[in-house]
């Protein structure tokens, strides 16, 4: 099936084409047709389905012949989990709307940063993304209206329930009209999402999309056994000697993070942290140095990881390790895309060794191991 089919406007299609994309994925041959007709939809769809253009391609779309609304006065709202996200969809909407013979003031909102500017910039806007906490600070300071807001978005509903975003987003529903579309995306259907659907949607479209194995088969996997004391000095070892120009680092603390960040840049490695206690303007400027390959490490947590999309990454490692083989396959699946080759180490200390294995186990794959005690590492 094309975009031609899916009830898209000339002008829409013209960008579509620009952008490079020539057929929808599965998700938005039946999102987009459902959202034009003004259906509610549950979509059960992972990060990297296609799931945004699913709704921002309809929504700019019918906002081409909507009458623009009072001032400050929000006509779709989405609400997202975290502010990497928002940014995200926000470049969307913007990428997509830059170009229609009507323009649409988008505007994405979230907290870390000054609430000041964002209240001046609210301004003439007619679709909002927006974190709750964010949303709810910008509400009790009377910035804005979701009285008539027409349609609502919740993106990774289960990610703002699980990072406890539960009573802001009650609190949010509540203001919201009762006669509205609305548009609920989730990686999963637990039981709060499931009460969330059963509270907010009306006779919903549902869309489940089954999650593809990621293709383990370009990451070239391989680990080293070390002791704790010499792990430092063998990351800076292996970036060094592999001379690896563009490597993203997981650990599973801000404070590790930050720390081995201090002791990259001691030993003239290129490097800076990622992560949720940095603030947004510090993160987006990481990410782009990185992007571009003006930073040569970016020491990473989970929390801020799933907001990561680079198209050739070369190399990730695990200085430690996630809790839970999903997350494993997660992180290593940062390299290894758009068919390109990528490769993927773990350094192991002895105390990782049993998890080590269950993570292999789960993934039905062995890794090569390499034994590290006799590896001179003076001057690392």
């Amino acid at each position: 099936m094309s975009f031609q089919k899916l009830g898209l406007s000339e002008p829409i299609l013209k960008t579509i084409a620009e952008q490079n994309y020539t057929q929808p994925y599965p998700i938005q041959q039946e999102a987009i047709p459902a959202i034009l007709e003004g259906k509610d939809i549950l979509g059960i769809a992972k990060t990297g389905s296609g799931k945004t253009a699913g709704f921002v391609l309809p929504i700019l779309e019918m906002f081409q012949t909507k009458n623009p609304p009072k001032n400050r006065f929000i006509t779709a709202l989405v609400l997202v989990p975290t502010r990497e996200l928002a940014v995200q969809i926000g470049v969307v909407f913007q990428t997509f709307g830059e170009k229609l013979p009507r323009k649409v003031k988008t505007l994405a909102v979230y907290g870390g940063v000054s609430i000041n500017p964002q209240m001046i910039a609210l301004q003439g806007v007619e679709i909002l993304i927006a974190t709750p906490g964010r949303l709810i600070d910008l509400l009790s300071h009377k910035a804005l209206n979701i009285s008539e807001t027409e349609i609502l978005v919740l993106d990774e509903a289960d990610k703002m329930l699980n990072l406890g975003f539960a009573e802001e987003m009650n609190d949010i529903f509540f203001l919201l009209p009762k006669k509205r579309q609305s548009i609920l995306f989730s990686a999963t259907l637990g039981d709060e999402v499931d009460k969330i659907n059963k509270n907010i949607l009306k006779n919903p479209l549902t869309i489940e999309i089954p999650e593809e194995e990621q293709n383990l088969d370009l990451i070239k996997q391989s680990g080293y056994f070390v002791d704790p004391e010499r792990k430092g000095p063998l990351l800076r070892y292996l970036i060094k000697q592999g001379d690896m120009k563009q490597v993203l680092v997981f650990v599973s603390s801000t404070r590790t993070a930050d720390n081995l960040v201090v002791k990259l840049e001691k030993n003239g490695i290129q490097a800076a942290a990622m992560h949720s206690k940095k603030s947004q303007g510090a993160r987006t400027e990481v990410l782009n140095k990185f992007k571009s390959g003006k930073l040569a490490v970016m020491v990473a947590t989970d929390l801020v990881s799933r907001g990561i999309d680079i198209q050739f990454l070369p190399y990730v490692i695990n200085f430690e390790l996630p809790r839970s083989p999903k997350d494993y396959i997660h992180r290593i699946g940062r390299t290894g895309r758009a068919e390109s080759t990528g490769e993927a180490i773990s350094l192991i200390t002895p105390e990782e060794a049993h998890h080590w294995k269950i993570i292999q186990k789960k993934m039905g794959k062995r890794v090569e191991m390499t034994e590290t005690f006799d590896l001179d590492l003076m001057g690392y």
